[in-house]
């Protein structure tokens, strides 16, 4: 079983920064996918960012440039660092863990981007 703690949300303005962070209980950490993903009021989650257990990286066109996701297998950590925030990056994030045929998903935490 893993559980997957997330945290770093908060309120910024609009052109500001935070960092989240998702910490994984077990032992696959090092050989699964991770994943950030969000979910806004009214709207379907969606992918953000993924690191795959190789270290490859991918992103939402709508965070390109703007968004850095990393991890620290020693730590069963991965990072979302997000800079230049836009009013519509609000949304609850949520972490997740992938390897095939298992998943797992955090408890989410909120960001707010205030105008």
């Amino acid at each position: 079983q893993v559980q997957l703690v997330a945290s770093g949300g908060g309120l910024v303005q609009a052109g500001g920064s935070l960092r989240l962070s998702c910490a994984a209980s077990g032992s696959i950490f090092s050989s699964a996918a991770m994943g950030w993903y969000r979910q806004a009021p009214g709207k379907q989650r969606e992918s953000v960012a993924e690191v795959t257990s190789g270290g490859s990286t991918n992103y939402a066109d709508s965070v390109k440039g703007r968004f850095t996701i990393s991890r620290d297998n020693a730590k069963n950590t991965v990072y979302l660092q997000m800079n230049s925030l836009k009013p519509e990056d609000t949304a609850v994030y949520y972490c997740n863990l992938a390897r095939t045929p298992l998943r797992y998903w955090g408890q989410g935490t909120q960001v707010t981007v205030s105008s």
